[in-house]
């Protein structure tokens, strides 16, 4: 009979998994161009970010302090700082400084919703079409709130099509206004429509858990899997199994029997994901952007293979041709146009998040979803090395000069410098150092954790 195995020694396995955990959830906004207008110290503090434009040229964030800055190129006044004038320097916007964002979505003018965490909705940008919901066709160069018909109603969740814009409400209803040459607001005519108002039809007494918006498209989840569509057709992007437009929501009937649990929406093409797991696609696929292998647009739900193991998040946006998702294991797979190339089945990469598919593949290099940016206290080896410098509760090795102690490391002397690799015993606890002062060798041992010497001229001089 075989021993068992003796307790696990040092790290333990959750501590292992927080830690790689923490390492993988730690995203690099330097992926994304426009940051590099922003200073190291800028980029430390934000914990929320958008990049938006038709070159991914603007960019709306927001500091662990809840501040929210903006900064680009401005288009249609789409920063909503009061001007059409471009920056390159953050500026910040009073009026949203302190709300807590809870999601945001932007359009092709650009137009901006955002909603806050109380369940505002605010909205700036381009409005020819009246999709900032105000009844208007000017442009908003500032956040304003949106209030007719979403009184005591709070948002949870917003999406916006080219030129038409879209909220979902704590109780299941989906409010909808803007641009509706195709039916997209799902009203029944096609006209615009230029404040919010419920669509109701097949979703009045359905309880909806999901949106997204296509170029111009609606979709709409509802708690029991079903997905009710409406908009633009063209490209078969509604799963009806026509090309028709869809003026009000009709649900996917080939869908039967299959629960969806999130729905997401490229330029003409359909992602859901369903509660096993797997992933359905139909519409536009010129680019591979379905997953199946050709380029044939498919009208009724196709099935993708991503992988055996289960896909926990799919990723697309009204802007792009190109699709993501990521695995229960935190494999992430991309398809579709990707830097030029047509790639028509899943391909593996090598990124820990579906946001870094769009930054580094996606054209334009825009965001799929408000970022998210865990505070940065994960330590590189150099920074752990120094915060280790002089540390009596590590160390195991002191230096005793001019009757102070410096704490070290015997196996770090020993890595670092010959001298320590020929002389430092095993049972060496307590060396006496006569030969320097205690500035100068302390600033020679820090210098073996830092690279740097720290040691002002007077210190130095004659030692």
């Amino acid at each position: 009979m075989e021993d068992e195995s003796p307790p696990s020694q040092g790290v333990s396995v959750k501590v292992l998994e927080a830690t790689l955990l923490s390492a993988l959830k730690m995203l690099d906004v330097g992926k994304w161009p426009i940051f590099s207008l922003c200073s190291q110290e800028e980029l430390k503090l934000i914990r929320q970010a958008c990049v938006f434009g038709s070159a991914g040229n603007e960019v709306l964030y927001a500091t662990e302090n809840d501040e929210v800055f903006v900064l680009g190129t401005n288009c249609s006044g789409c920063l909503g700082t009061g001007d059409i004038q471009s920056t390159m320097e953050p500026r910040r916007l009073d009026t949203l400084c302190g709300k807590k964002i809870a999601c945001l979505s932007y359009g092709s003018g650009p137009h901006i919703v955002l909603a806050t965490e109380e369940g505002e909705v605010y909205t700036w940008g381009h409005n020819a079409y009246s999709q900032l919901g105000n009844g208007t066709t000017n442009h908003g160069l500032v956040p304003c709130q949106v209030s007719t018909n979403l009184v005591n109603k709070k948002v949870i969740e917003v999406a916006c099509g080219s030129h038409h814009s879209m909220v979902l409400t704590s109780d299941g209803e989906v409010y909808t206004w803007g641009y509706n040459n195709s039916g997209q607001v799902g009203s029944g005519s096609t006209v615009n429509q230029p404040i919010p108002r419920r669509v109701t039809s097949c979703l009045q007494n359905k309880i909806v858990v999901n949106i997204a918006c296509g170029q111009m498209c609606s979709m709409a989840v509802v708690e029991n899997g079903e997905v009710y569509v409406w908009g633009y057709n063209g490209n078969g992007q509604l799963g009806l199994g026509s090309s028709g437009n869809q003026p009000t929501p009709c649900r996917i009937a080939a869908l039967q029997g299959i629960r969806v649990q999130r729905v997401a929406c490229g330029y003409a093409h359909t992602l859901v994901l369903t509660d096993e797991g797997q992933i359905y696609a139909w519409g536009a696929n010129s680019y591979g952007q379905l997953g199946t292998g050709n380029k044939s647009n498919q009208s009724y739900p196709t099935t993708v293979i991503v992988d055996k193991d289960r896909v926990i998040e799919i990723a697309a946006c009204h802007s792009a041709h190109t699709s993501a998702a990521k695995t229960q294991s935190g494999q992430v797979y991309m398809w579709g146009q990707c830097r030029g190339q047509s790639v028509i089945l899943p391909h593996l990469t090598h990124f820990a998040c579906t946001d870094d598919v769009f930054a580094c593949f996606a054209t334009p290099a825009v965001m799929w979803r408000l970022l998210l940016i865990e505070p940065d206290d994960h330590l590189t080896v150099a920074q752990s090395l120094k915060k280790e410098f002089d540390n009596p509760e590590t160390a195991d090795l002191k230096f005793l000069v001019d009757g102070k102690y410096i704490h070290v490391h015997k196996v770090l002397l020993k890595i670092r410098c010959e001298h320590f690799r020929s002389i430092l015993n095993s049972d060496d606890e307590i060396i006496e150092m006569n030969e320097f002062s205690y500035p100068v060798y302390r600033a020679f041992l820090e210098y073996l954790y830092t690279d740097n010497i720290r040691l002002p001229p007077e210190d130095a001089i004659g030692n």
